[in-house]
């Protein structure tokens, strides 16, 4: 199981934000919803072996799970309405149970810290950054369940570096150039899909 956190700083907490103003009106939601198509999709279909963990304003968790996932396009817009469909049932999401809004979604009440705390057994935490070792000195065998920690347009806060600082295995970084976040997804399933650039 692969699994990515995604950080958004600025993404609404409440369903009051229009599918047509993802960039400007949303927090910049149109950048993790790419990162989530980008976790997912491939040419013909969905990757199942897959979570991601959308942190809202380290507020909320929205949860996908490629097992179960239904209706997830594309495109920005389809899976801007999947997250604006979770965040219209919030209030269903009480202490550690999650709502359940459609197949493949949960929406938890807990930040950055507490999902992390909860997956964390999953695999090894590893947080994307370009700073980090260069990935092909750790070898792919050693990131094949890992969950890779991501941020959105903006820089990790400094109470996320010390959640890190605490939480995270690895800090690792995925090529020579700065990637944007649904970049650095692509390139961290292909570099996990080839087992370390080996096998095509």
């Amino acid at each position: 199981m692969r699994q990515f956190v995604l950080i958004g700083h600025d993404v609404p907490t409440t369903p009051d934000f229009s599918l047509d103003d993802l960039a400007g009106g949303a927090g910049r939601l149109d950048a993790l919803c790419r990162s989530i198509t980008a976790a997912f999709v491939t040419s013909h279909g969905i990757r199942e072996d897959v979570r991601v963990h959308l942190i809202a304003q380290d507020e909320l968790t929205i949860t996908f799970d490629g097992s179960e996932l239904q209706r997830l396009n594309p495109d920005e817009r389809s899976t801007a309405a999947l997250v604006r469909k979770a965040l219209e049932h919030r209030d269903e999401a009480i202490g550690a149970l999650p709502a359940e809004p459609s197949p493949g979604v949960e929406l938890y009440r807990r930040g950055f810290a507490d999902t992390l705390e909860e997956i964390a057994d999953g695999g090894p935490i590893v947080q994307l950054h370009e700073d980090g070792e260069a990935v092909v000195d750790v070898g792919a065998e050693r990131l094949a369940d890992a969950v890779f920690v991501l941020s959105d347009h903006r820089d990790f806060t400094d109470a996320e570096v010390d959640v890190l600082e605490e939480s995270a295995d690895q800090r690792l970084r995925l090529g020579p150039q700065l990637l944007h976040a649904d970049q650095a997804i692509t390139v961290a399933h292909h570099y996990l899909d080839t087992d370390g650039y080996e096998r095509f």
